[in-house]
């Protein structure tokens, strides 16, 4: 018998209510401006830890979002959707791009898509000449991975098993394309601090060719967050340069790039951010760049500028002009106001489950390694088939969406991702669907 999300828990309201947009940053044509409405802000003077589970304030911002009554939607690693505010920005620079078509993108677009890059930059604690706009995460991976000169044949280069797959393959190319050999680690489970560091120091301590490492900020299998600085000094130390996949971590954590330290690192816009799909950059520290190839030979900009290591075509110019109203929600809530609230939502049902026999939790204790996304699996259950068979339950009885995840070295596993929309509810009502799957799967 299918158990609807209204019988499970009572009183849990529709998250469909929208509210008008602010209008985006800045002077504009009559016909891309919107009535403003309030964004919500944390109430001043008080700590983020002390606003994570306020559910009538959380609540308010849950409002912001248009979201499926039909299904709890605990799956929103793969893409972060907008907030009203940006999604009806971006309804109106369609329509504005629309209207004016290329006068719109030889004229304004490129000075505010300039600006928008100098703001992404302000917030990340560097110079907008370290920074170019790409069309997401992936081809920011891409361009750097594909892009990097330094390597000679003979030499290796080293990505770990929790690693984003198209990053995986791009560094899997360079063996033909740079004569290099391909190393891989795997991340160990349980992955503490500690052991994660290790894992890390006697792989590159056993590879001593390795010139190129792929490291991710947080991983989009199991959500685990690396101490990127140490590795990134640890790596630097034996000669290797560190390419950093924070794709998933940039709006989901509160970090500048001061706190990573790396030299070449990948952001992502379209998921913790919510911008429209699509968008994304890179950063290359200034003294670094000469180290990344231009783009296809790219002349569209000078060989000392950043963005002509990046050549994405004609691409969605009204997604990058809705940046601004993605920003402006950011700010509205703050960097730590989401973490903290995204961690509680996390602790929440991870707390309610961990004592069940032969549940498998698969990020650490450690606050500083962990943020919204977290994976679980249940003792002997490591394959795809098991583990689809569990988001298939989640969702036929329970209408809870979650995903199947592989890579990690013991086995598959099942990916939990809440959002700023996201209720206490509804991951109480994984929770309880949890405890009930254990008790019916047991012999």
């Amino acid at each position: 018998m299918t158990v609807s999300r209204r019988e499970m828990i009572t009183g849990l309201g529709a998250l469909t209510a929208s509210f008008a947009a602010a209008a985006p940053r800045g002077p504009e044509p009559p016909a891309a401006r919107g009535p403003a409405t309030p964004l919500p802000g944390v109430p001043a003077g008080r700590a983020p830890d002390r606003t994570a589970g306020d559910e009538r304030f959380w609540g308010d911002v849950a409002r912001r979002y248009r979201v499926s009554p039909d299904f709890v939607n605990l799956e929103n690693g793969y893409y972060g959707i907008m907030p009203e505010p940006v999604r009806l920005a971006y309804h109106r620079n369609v329509d504005l791009l629309n209207e004016q078509n290329s006068h719109l993108l030889r004229t304004d677009y490129k000075e505010r898509a300039d600006r928008i890059r100098r703001r992404v930059a302000a917030l990340l604690g560097v110079s907008a000449e370290e920074i170019a706009l790409t069309r997401g995460g992936t081809e920011a991976l891409q361009n750097l991975i594909g892009g990097y000169n330094r390597l000679r044949p003979g030499d290796a280069v080293m990505y770990a098993d929790l690693d984003y797959h198209s990053a995986r393959y791009a560094m899997n190319w360079l063996r033909d394309r740079r004569g290099v050999t391909v190393e891989r680690l795997a991340i160990p489970e349980p992955a503490t601090r500690r052991a994660v560091l290790d894992a890390y120091a006697a792989a590159l301590r056993d590879h001593p060719r390795v010139r190129l490492l792929l490291l991710s900020h947080m991983n989009n299998r199991t959500g685990l967050v690396t101490p990127v600085r140490e590795i990134v000094e640890m790596a630097r130390a034996r000669g290797a340069d560190v390419i950093v996949d924070a794709a998933h971590s940039w709006g989901q954590l509160d970090f500048t790039l001061g706190d990573l330290g790396s030299d070449f690192t990948v952001f992502s816009l379209h998921k913790w951010m919510g911008a429209p799909l699509g968008t994304g950059f890179l950063h290359i520290r200034r003294e670094r760049l000469a180290d990344i190839d231009l783009a296809f030979a790219d002349e569209t900009y000078p060989a000392g500028d950043i963005r002509s290591r990046v050549h994405s075509g004609t691409l969605d110019a009204a997604a990058v002009l809705s940046v601004d109203a993605a920003l402006d929600f950011h700010d509205a809530l703050g960097a730590a106001a989401k973490q903290a609230r995204l961690r509680f939502l996390r602790d929440r049902w991870v707390h309610r489950v961990r004592d069940i026999p032969g549940m498998e939790i698969l990020t650490p204790e450690d606050p500083a390694m962990y943020g919204a996304i977290t994976a679980f699996r249940f003792a002997g259950r490591t394959s795809e088939a098991e583990n689809v068979a569990i988001t298939d339950d989640l969702y036929n009885r329970y209408r809870i969406f979650t995903v199947r995840r592989g890579g990690p070295v013991r086995g598959d596993c099942v990916r939990v991702t809440p959002a700023l929309f996201t209720s206490r509810d509804d991951v109480d009502l994984l929770a309880t669907a949890l405890h009930d799957l254990a008790r019916r799967r047991r012999p």
